[in-house]
């Protein structure tokens, strides 16, 4: 039996029947995913992201994933510079919920794969199986270098991070674990208790893997490649190259998900003047520059047109397929996103707390209503 139907079997939130799940992106940094300086009663903490988890939970949505962040990004805003750690944030919010599905984002260098291993382990019997990590192979250089770590070459990342996969995954399974790699050695490591579902035998694994050495150790590990869709039509080629990649080359069944920033208004003006106002008026340009310019993307190889389409995305949402409008369209947007054959989308928002009410009033039904929720 594939391990996606065992996940099936278990119940996990992740792989229900519902044609499009929906989750929420990083409510635990400051400005979650909006680089903004727009008015928002939003902030990072833990009061916060309960009153989040709570609506998701009532509303029947499937997920919350946070972003692993351990400096800002300067500017105004210093963008996602006051955090929450995203293990911790997991467990205590796993603690005070009986539905959702928390994943912890990790960047793997600066974890030890043993404590990673404990730590997991430990929030996935918390969550009773509602679980998993969102594997990071470490971008952010300055980040890289506070933890004393030379940031590698690419392609090196994920040789690094196929030897800390292969060390979790073992202690997943069995004691006296040797390892003796070009970057990891670990002697006679042991790790209990296992995860907290036995059939399937670890937590839910995702990935936002999109070079061709990301996608094959997605493919190899994950139960969800995370992409960004530049559009429609590119998405349903990442869906359909990322999932035929997993199956010919691993046999394996993979997911995909997407991210979106939504602004639903009751009318289409309403929401594109909001979209305009927070994006356009407020955008934290100096913050956006600054992760292009760690993402190397204000390089002679895109013209000024294509780096403002991507500032404009960043500062919306982190890069994500904007859907703005009033509740039918950002339905009718969410249907032909469904169309690519994503299985489910990331939405953000600039203020959730005055938000996500009216999402979950006025969308959510039509959602039903067109039968990709049930």
């Amino acid at each position: 039996m594939d391990i996606a139907e065992k996940f099936r079997e278990s119940g996990n939130p992740m792989f229900n029947d519902n044609a499009l799940k929906l989750g929420v992106f990083g409510t635990n940094c400051s400005g979650a995913c909006a680089i903004t300086t727009a008015e928002t009663t939003f902030e990072p903490t833990f009061e916060h992201n309960v009153k989040i988890a709570r609506q998701l939970e009532d509303a029947g949505w499937e997920c919350m994933v946070p972003i692993a962040r351990w400096r800002g990004f300067g500017g105004e805003t210093n963008f996602g510079g006051t955090n929450m750690d995203t293990f911790t944030w997991a467990a205590a919010l796993a603690a005070v919920t009986e539905k959702l599905q928390f994943f912890s984002t990790t960047h793997i260098p600066t974890l030890n794969p043993i404590v990673a291993t404990k730590m997991a382990t430990t929030i996935d019997h918390i969550a009773k199986g509602r679980y998993g990590l969102n594997l990071v192979t470490g971008w952010f250089t300055p980040e890289m270098e506070m933890f004393g770590r030379e940031q590698l070459e690419h392609d090196s990342r994920y040789d690094y991070a196929d030897e800390w996969m292969e060390i979790v995954t073992t202690l997943w399974k069995r004691n006296g674990v040797d390892f003796d790699g070009q970057y990891l050695k670990v002697k006679d490591a042991f790790s209990e208790p296992k995860p907290y579902n036995k059939e399937t035998g670890r937590p839910v694994l995702i990935c936002a893997g999109a070079s061709g050495k990301g996608m094959h150790f997605t493919a190899k590990y994950c139960d969800f490649n995370f992409g960004f869709m530049q559009d429609m039509e590119s998405g349903a080629a990442w869906v359909k190259r990322v999932k035929e990649l997993a199956f010919s080359e691993y046999g394996r069944e993979l997911g995909t998900f997407t991210s979106c920033p939504v602004v639903v208004r009751d009318t289409e003006k309403e929401a594109r003047d909001y979209y305009n106002y927070y994006v356009h008026e407020k955008g934290d340009r100096v913050a956006c520059d600054n992760i292009a310019e760690v993402l190397q993307v204000q390089s002679q190889n895109h013209s000024p047109e294509m780096y403002e389409k991507f500032r404009e995305r960043f500062i919306a949402g982190w890069g994500g397929y904007p859907i703005v409008g009033n509740p039918e369209q950002v339905t009718d947007a969410l249907i032909e996103l469904h169309k690519t054959g994503v299985d489910g989308a990331l939405l953000t928002m600039v203020d959730y707390n005055e938000e996500l009410p009216f999402f979950n009033e006025r969308v959510m039904p039509l959602l039903k209503e067109a039968g990709l929720r049930k």
